[in-house]
């Protein structure tokens, strides 16, 4: 009873401490409430419907490779030792520009009683081919007696485009008229029917190449040439020109080349009932490697003039030391010369007819160097040791001095330094030089090299001075040549110098005026013994394009 009544009391006593302190809490001052704010990056959304989606078919992948046909020169020396062409009037009147127009009649007078004329009429369809026809002639009547000379030449040519090939083919006329009058009038006098050399000559051409690349890869390009050539009733020639070409790309840089030539000349001189045949072959298999630190052509020759073969070298290349800046060349290559009564002739117009032909062998070792400067500057200097083998050379007769005869040279050396630079801005402005140095050494059958040149500068200048005129420059000078005179001896010709101006003027869309002035120095040098130039020339008239 005792505990029951204690456990009361202690019951009591704590209840009423609860009620004091609950009441205490209760007096204080409100607690503030907290809220935290919970952000979902889920956001509801309805799905877009579905739209049903065209696509074009997709294009054929075309797995064929183009043809980059752009084809760089070899930069090897092509050296000929033949000199430059030299009429009787010092250079041949030269069509200025043609404006991007072949339908033209270009007519005029000068000094000298020389008329001159030249023409062009073409057609062409780009998808079905091409034809033109062209003509010029000129004549000239010199101070001497008998000196006088013409020209006159005409061609057709034309184009057939076939699919990716193409047949092409001219057929040419040209005859020139030259008079000997290289002899002492006061000690000779001759009919002008005995001192005439005509030279007549018909040509045809005709090739089939393909214009894209072909199934195999392989582009050719076979052609063939004829040419009749006569010398009025006395002598006749006809020669067969063949020749085969194919190269086939064998990857990105290699190129395997092939060349088959075949040139056959009859030659005939009925009084003296004599007749030659001058037969060349030659096969000419290459490879051309072709990158952007150097290139290469490496191949060989082998050839068969008239019945002795040889092998000619065929190696030449260029190392990019910067690339379209600076290179370094070097090669060893040969060649045959083909030498007719026809290109005598066009060498030295007053030549005596040949009592013998033959084909010259050149082979030469050259290095040089290849500079570029801003896109428009260009230069190169080469050397070279060349070696020949029946080169043709022309000394005077000895009875009159009027003609001259053709001597073969067996074999002679020439060491020759060239040099060249142009400058080309576009169509508006261009300037070329050229530097040819020769020593010749080493004759078996002759003392001097007859004929041939030591040294000759040239160099020409066009200009666009502006849009209606167009002003044209070129200068040639050279030394003089070695000459056999009658009792043996030699002489030395004096050296000459040759500039030329011209200019052509726009009246309108079609009319032109020209005017050329030939031999400004009136210097009347002998290129061939007995032989001055007229000197000074004046040219001139007008262009009408149609």
């Amino acid at each position: 009873m005792h505990c029951t009544m204690s456990n009361i009391l202690k019951a009591g006593c704590t209840l009423s401490l609860c009620i004091f302190l609950t009441h205490g809490l209760l007096a204080q001052e409100p607690v503030q409430k907290q809220t935290i704010e919970i952000t979902s990056s889920f956001k509801p959304h309805l799905n877009n419907a579905v739209k049903i989606n065209l696509h074009a078919t997709p294009l054929t992948i075309d797995t064929s490779r183009p043809r980059m046909a752009y084809y760089i020169p070899a930069q090897n020396l092509e050296f000929a030792f033949q000199p430059v062409v030299r009429k009787p009037a010092p250079l041949t009147p030269d069509t200025t520009q043609l404006w991007g127009t072949r339908n033209y009649v270009k007519a005029g007078f000068g000094s000298m009683t020389t008329p001159y004329f030249e023409g062009a009429i073409s057609s062409l369809n780009p998808e079905k081919g091409f034809v033109e026809l062209y003509g010029d002639y000129i004549s000239s009547r010199g101070k001497i007696k008998n000196q006088d000379m013409s020209e006159i030449n005409a061609r057709v040519s034309g184009s057939l485009f076939t699919g990716n090939n193409e047949a092409y083919g001219t057929f040419g006329f040209q005859n020139r008229e030259n008079y000997l009058y290289g002899y002492d009038h006061n000690q000779f006098q001759y009919d002008k029917t005995d001192i005439r050399r005509s030279y007549r000559d018909m040509v045809l051409k005709a090739g089939f190449r393909n214009k894209d690349v072909n199934s195999v890869g392989i582009n050719f390009d076979p052609h063939v040439e004829l040419h009749a050539f006569s010398r009025e009733s006395f002598v006749d020639e006809s020669t067969l020109i063949a020749t085969l070409p194919a190269e086939k790309t064998v990857g990105d840089n290699v190129k395997v080349k092939v060349e088959v030539l075949a040139n056959v000349d009859g030659y005939k001189k009925k009084a003296a009932n004599l007749q030659i045949t001058n037969k060349l072959f030659q096969v000419s298999p290459s490879l051309e490697y072709n990158s952007d630190l150097f290139n290469i052509h490496a191949g060989f020759t082998p050839s068969w003039n008239n019945g002795e073969s040889h092998v000619l070298p065929n190696i030449y290349g260029d190392v990019k030391l910067e690339e379209n800046v600076f290179s370094i060349q070097g090669g060893w290559v040969g060649r045959y010369i083909a030498n007719s009564f026809r290109t005598l002739s066009e060498m030295n117009p007053y030549m005596a007819d040949p009592v013998f032909l033959n084909n010259t062998k050149e082979t030469q070792f050259y290095g040089g160097i290849k500079a570029s400067a801003g896109g428009h500057f260009n230069f190169t200097a080469k050397a070279a040791y060349i070696r020949y083998n029946d080169i043709p050379l022309f000394v005077n007769d000895n009875f009159d001095q009027k003609s001259f005869l053709l001597l073969n040279e067996s074999k002679m050396n020439n060491f020759r330094i060239h040099g060249d630079l142009n400058y080309v801005d576009q169509d508006n402005f261009s300037v070329t030089a050229g530097l040819d140095l020769n020593n010749y050494s080493g004759l078996k059958d002759n003392t001097n090299a007859w004929g041939l040149y030591p040294l000759k500068l040239t160099g020409s200048l066009r200009w666009n001075a502006f849009q209606q005129l167009l002003v044209k420059a070129d200068f040639a000078a050279f030394s003089g040549a070695k000459a056999l005179l009658p009792n043996g001896s030699d002489k030395k010709l004096n050296g000459g110098t040759d500039l030329s101006l011209g200019a052509e003027f726009k009246i309108n869309k079609m009319f032109s005026a020209w005017a050329d002035f030939y031999n400004v120095f009136n210097d009347k040098y002998q290129y061939w013994n007995n032989y001055p130039v007229y000197g000074v020339q004046v040219l001139g008239g007008i262009i009408v394009r149609f």
